[in-house]
């Protein structure tokens, strides 16, 4: 069967990587168009870019995925024609993972369409599922592979999988399982074609997208929350912690405190140990990151700066 993948993420990278592995290899892949990134701001391409190039897999970065030049590459790779195809699996699948815009019409229609998506649907549709489901403290997810339609990961499910959460997971262990576990349920629809069910709306919740206010460790919140945020955000956005001089310290990893007492709110050192009172609880600090620096180990870090209310 035909294929083409459009995505964007590592994630997606990822599940490209296994589905390119078998017999539905994509004709081709559609990403999005190289951005600045880094320190130096030099132009980057997005992770499933590089994952094509690397698989030898014809790959296009298009403005608009939703332009009519996109139909036609799509439909064409799909076999299809200039003029697409009628939607269904005569016509060639459009594979969708973590793409980061929206499909509209025409698209829509002109072939069967299915997304990946990391999380037990209606549970955290949106931008930042499995991000979302750890800083929750869920104790469960997985992935849905779904029909695409024009709401926001409202439609149909054919396939879902689960995968428990371990306390310790963060973002990275959590999404390399399910990276995993959605490339199998994704090949499994594309040899099955097993039946769509429509999600249950009284059950809808939404992952929003994570924006510079989840990253900051308000010590007004309880320390269990912002333990959880902390394995949410690593390894690849990171959480931070506004310092008394308002310097914004990177927190990479952290773990719960035994002793509940603090000094007060905000960061302290203790014997040698970088802290967060909050309220309630006590966050000990693991690995941190300096402004325009590396990361390093809490310890190492307070042998070269003061931390406020050391005793």
């Amino acid at each position: 069967m035909a294929t083409v993948f459009i995505g964007t993420s590592q994630f997606a990278a990822a599940v490209l990587e296994r589905l390119a592995a078998g017999e539905h290899r994509p004709a081709l892949v559609i990403t999005r168009p190289d951005r600045p990134a880094g320190r130096g701001r030099r132009l980057r391409p997005p992770p499933v870019g590089e994952a094509a190039r690397g698989l030898g897999v014809p790959v296009e970065q298009p403005a608009d995925v939703n332009a009519p030049e996109s139909l036609q590459l799509i439909s064409a790779a799909l076999g299809a024609g200039e003029e697409g195809g009628a939607a269904g699996r005569d016509g060639g699948v459009v594979v969708v993972c973590a793409f980061g815009a929206l499909i509209k019409e025409p698209l829509l229609s002109a072939h069967e369409i299915l997304n990946v998506h990391p999380s037990l649907l209606p549970r955290w549709r949106g931008a930042a599922p499995i991000e979302r489901a750890i800083m929750a403290g869920d104790e469960l997810t997985g992935v849905s592979i779904m029909r695409l339609t024009a709401g926001l990961d409202s439609g149909p499910v054919c396939l879902a999988g689960t995968e428990p959460i371990a306390p310790g997971d963060d973002y990275g262990s959590l999404a390399g399982r399910l990276e995993v576990l959605g490339a199998r349920l994704l090949i499994e629809a594309l040899e099955q074609a097993p039946p769509f069910a429509e999600q249950r709306e009284e059950d809808v919740t939404y992952a929003e997208k994570i924006v510079a206010e989840d990253r900051l460790l308000d010590p007004s919140r309880p320390a269990g929350e912002l333990e959880r945020v902390v394995r949410a955000l690593h390894p690849h956005i990171g959480a931070r912690v506004q310092l008394a001089d308002g310097t914004l310290l990177g927190v990479r990893r952290a773990a719960l405190e035994e002793a509940s007492d603090a000094p007060e709110l905000g960061v302290f050192a203790r014997d040698g140990r970088l802290l967060l009172g909050c309220s309630p609880g006590v966050l000990q600090l693991l690995e941190v990151q300096p402004p325009g620096a590396r990361a390093m180990e809490a310890d190492a870090y307070l042998r070269g700066h003061a931390a406020p209310g050391r005793r």
